[in-house]
């Protein structure tokens, strides 16, 4: 199976569904953020799914429509922080397309997902604590996962997708 898609995974906030917009623009291909089509399945958003059936029920929908979009081709797919962390999800990924890790700083991190209230996972007292606790669990199974590893931080959303589609154009 030829790699055929560009997955972008990293922690909430790294710049997943702006960059992946960007870059799919960039480089004329379709563009799909899996947190959006669960979405639009469900009727639902993401808080009230993780309310209503858990985080285990969530990560079932993420890996269905990981497998369903797995199958399209040419497209650019912003994935959900946690997709990650079920090693079928890495398997299909990395069979399936080029996985790029979008890391940013603990403090980018913070600033960028202060605001948003429709992250289920940092509703809590201190939401700095809670990225730099998921991170510790994340990064390696990002690591393991990714061809490409990018960097973020203060860097447009265009300057970011020029460098995937540099390795991606080399790879």
């Amino acid at each position: 199976m030829q790699k055929r898609n560009i997955y972008l995974v990293g922690p909430m906030g790294a710049g997943k569904s702006t960059i992946g917009r960007v870059l799919a623009a960039e480089l004329r291909l379709g563009f799909r953020d899996s947190d959006r089509v669960i979405e639009e399945r469900t009727g639902a958003d993401i808080p009230w799914i993780f309310d209503m059936e858990g985080e285990e029920g969530f990560r079932e929908r993420e890996s269905a429509v990981l497998t369903e979009l797995s199958q399209e081709q040419n497209v650019v797919i912003a994935t959900g922080g946690g997709i990650i962390l079920r090693s079928q999800n890495r398997q299909v990924m990395q069979l399936s397309g080029y996985v790029c890790y979008l890391t940013a700083s603990i403090e980018q991190l913070v600033e960028r997902t202060a605001r948003d209230k429709k992250r289920p996972l940092l509703q809590v007292e201190n939401p700095r604590q809670k990225i730099i606790d998921l991170l510790a669990l994340r990064d390696p199974l990002y690591r393991e996962a990714a061809d490409f590893i990018i960097n973020t931080d203060r860097r447009s959303p265009k300057l970011v997708a020029q460098e995937i589609s540099s390795l991606i154009a080399a790879a």
